[in-house]
């Protein structure tokens, strides 16, 4: 079976001398895990395709009954180099695919989550970080899954801001006036509580969600008033 779907690669490690795998979440398919023959000699043209987090649209093979598919071309789509070329962008980038990993199903394809994932990726590269991505993500990862809280505000955390959360564009968080230092700490305890019970093992990005002093939030709110990197 060939095709091509629109994937954002979630991890990759170098197979054999020349080969590269790749995990990736793609729109059509949901998450599988992908072989890239010969990428690592130097001039192969598919190289960035496989870096973590770009997005491409990729010709992807699949042998019947195998579970490991093949990309035999693709163009690349986003690299996104403004994310990397900060490394707290890099951490929650790094995040928000390692969530995708562990959380996510093999083929088993939500073009929401797929669509998720890449305004999360949009918003880290056009706007400066903010630390209530992380567990809004994480909230709206858990809606899509079946274990959401949408409706259910908890641990009396403010009604408007759970709202938030869960409904506003990522850039519409990232520019918030004011932030209940507690109220967002509660809702990373929230998305903590979660994978401490679903998760076999910590995530290696867990740092993500660890809880913030005053001092740090509003360390971070001095960056927004930044106009967008891009209009």
């Amino acid at each position: 079976m060939e095709f091509t779907d629109d994937i954002i690669v979630l991890l990759r490690q170098n197979f054999r001398e020349r080969d590269r795998m790749i995990c990736v979440y793609t729109l059509n398919h949901g998450r599988m895990a992908l072989r890239l023959p010969g990428v690592n000699r130097t001039d192969s043209k598919l190289k960035a395709i496989s870096e973590p987090f770009a997005s491409s649209c990729a010709r992807i093979y699949i042998r019947r009954n195998a579970t490991i598919g093949c990309i035999t071309g693709g163009k690349l789509k986003n690299i996104y180099p403004n994310i990397r070329q900060d490394i707290k962008k890099m951490e929650m980038a790094s995040y928000f695919c390692e969530l995708f990993y562990r959380l996510t199903p093999l083929a088993n394809p939500n073009p929401t989550k797929f669509d998720l994932l890449q305004n999360a990726m949009h918003t880290l590269e056009n706007y400066p970080v903010n630390q209530i991505i992380a567990p809004a993500f994480l909230l709206r990862l858990m809606q899509e899954s079946g274990f959401g809280l949408k409706d259910k505000p908890v641990l009396e955390i403010n009604e408007e801001l759970w709202d938030n959360i869960h409904t506003l564009p990522f850039d519409n968080l990232a520019f918030l006036n004011d932030i209940n230092v507690l109220d967002l700490n509660k809702t990373r305890y929230v998305c903590q509580r979660f994978l401490n019970r679903y998760l076999t093992y910590p995530l290696h990005t867990i740092k993500q969600l660890e809880l913030a002093t005053a001092s740090q939030i509003q360390e971070d709110l001095k960056e927004f008033t930044l106009e967008p990197v891009f209009s």
